[in-house]
């Protein structure tokens, strides 16, 4: 679940595009063809100009939130990152079953992608270089963000108009955006009238790690957290988060912290939940004045934190579930 890295080893990279040589497959995305479109340039996150013959046709993705953003402009990725994984945490775009899974987000297998001749590899910025440019030499790869916590939802925008430049799908791209803009307009006025505008709101995951529960702050920084201020809530966190995805770590002491605010979380069956498990019977926990009067909720399982449009849509819709629930 958590965001990882991206690892490419560079003894590996060399063989990445052999058993791409000679393939027959047709594209199965939905992007416009080279035939009916000219030349592509498009600026990464790198501010890196790259130059494709037209719109990418057979494009594979690494991360989640790309391939989120690939079917949201209409693309059917040719290969993803843990394919099994997306399924049980991204709900807002579901995969149709062409793609071919490429290994874990961190390490995705090199021989795997070389097979799907892709003509666009699209990765997060937190690719090894050495490898980047192994890759380069062979098939364009666009670099975006993974997160952008100076102004996470101009972030997630700036990642889809590149996708959907790369893809010849802008026209799709500034529709999702509306529709989005639409849905914090009509979900900010539903916080006012349920007079829910203003309160402050604490937003986590968790995880086990040697029998130790890690909790994953959302701050001010986080997506989640700029869509909930852009429905007039506040966050209740004052530590400060990482300056990619405005996370941050505390513990359950740590939580001691926050006054009777509303306590959100998400967790997911396929991994279990911290918050109902293994700090049930903790006496710290249960003796917060958030847990004590009821202010804790989790949040429907698959709603992906990091995602694009829709995920965010799916968030909006939660937040006013849980202020009415």
């Amino acid at each position: 679940m958590r965001i990882t890295r991206l690892i490419l080893g560079l003894s590996a990279a060399a063989t990445f595009f052999v058993a791409a040589c000679g393939t027959t497959e047709e594209p199965t995305s939905g992007a416009a063809t080279a035939s009916t479109a000219g030349p592509v340039t498009v600026v990464d996150s790198r501010g890196k100009e790259v130059r494709l013959p037209g719109p990418a046709k057979r494009v594979a993705a690494t991360e989640w939130n790309a391939v989120e953003h690939l079917l949201s402009l209409g693309v059917a990725p040719v290969g993803v990152s843990d394919i099994k994984g997306y399924g049980q945490w991204v709900s807002a775009e579901k995969l149709d079953g062409t793609a071919k899974d490429i290994g874990t987000r961190g390490e995705p297998s090199l021989d795997a992608l070389g097979s799907l001749g892709p003509d666009l590899v699209i990765v997060t910025d937190s690719v090894t270089e050495g490898a980047l440019e192994q890759i380069e030499a062979k098939v364009p790869v666009i670099v975006i963000k993974g997160g952008a916590a100076q102004d996470p939802i101009a972030g997630m925008y700036a990642n889809l108009d590149t996708i959907a430049k790369a893809t010849g799908t802008e026209a799709k791209a500034a529709q999702l955006k509306s529709a989005f803009e639409q849905k914090l307009t009509a979900g900010r006025a539903e916080v006012g009238k349920l007079g829910a505008a203003g309160q402050k709101v604490a937003f986590s995951d968790a995880y086990v790690t040697s029998g130790s529960v890690s909790i994953r702050p959302y701050t001010q920084g986080a997506l989640v957290s700029a869509v909930f201020g852009r429905l007039g809530l506040e966050s209740a966190w004052t530590m400060a988060g990482d300056p990619a995805y405005g996370l941050a770590q505390a513990d359950v002491e740590g939580l001691t912290q926050l006054p009777d605010v509303r306590f959100w979380y998400i967790a997911n069956n396929a991994e279990g939940d911290p918050y109902q498990q293994e700090l049930a019977g903790n006496a710290i926990w249960r003796n917060l004045p958030f847990v004590k009067s009821g202010k804790v909720h989790r949040f429907p399982d698959s709603l992906w934190m990091f995602g694009g449009p829709k995920s965010m849509e799916q968030f909006v819709d939660a937040a006013i579930g849980a202020l009415k629930g």
